[in-house]
């Protein structure tokens, strides 16, 4: 019932994530930006132009959470759910995720793997009409590199 309700697109998916690069720009925009398999690349998906490659409708929600000089701290809210898509979108403002060689990110420690944590999930109970939301705690690696950046994460 879940992954139809995902389909229907009424799940509230939100994630937290660590990217390379000091934010530049508005702090919360919106990547309304087809995805499709990178033609260069085929193990990647990429942003394309949908008059050249096949391609479908993506957009994500991102908010500056906080950064400095090496990173970023950003929350993610997906409106569609694309292969890789938050991956993809944060690759195209040339931030892409700390640990993610696929799309230009690199290990940076303690992370030794891409800095992408799904941490909210909220939706109507299909039956019932009960409004859930669930809270995943953000994972021990995340927090240690936030503190080394000098962030603390507040949860919700």
């Amino acid at each position: 019932a879940l992954v139809a309700l995902i389909a229907e697109r009424k799940v509230q998916r939100q994630y937290l994530a660590l990217a390379l690069g000091a934010w530049t720009g508005p702090k919360t925009r919106t990547v309304n930006a087809p995805i499709g398999r990178d033609p260069r690349n085929r193990l990647r998906m990429a942003v394309v132009d949908l008059a050249i490659h096949p391609g479908k409708a993506a957009r994500t929600d991102i908010s500056y959470l906080g950064g400095v000089d090496v990173g970023c701290w950003v929350q993610c809210t997906l409106h569609t759910g694309r292969t890789h898509q938050i991956r993809v979108h944060m690759a195209s403002l040339k931030h892409p995720l700390v640990g993610d060689s696929l799309y230009g990110g690199s290990p940076m420690d303690p992370m030794q793997r891409q800095a992408l944590h799904a941490y909210r999930l909220a939706f109507v109970h299909p039956v019932t009409g009960e409004a859930l939301e669930f809270h995943a705690p953000l994972p021990a690696d995340m927090q240690r590199l936030l503190s080394l950046w000098g962030l603390r994460y507040n949860a919700p």
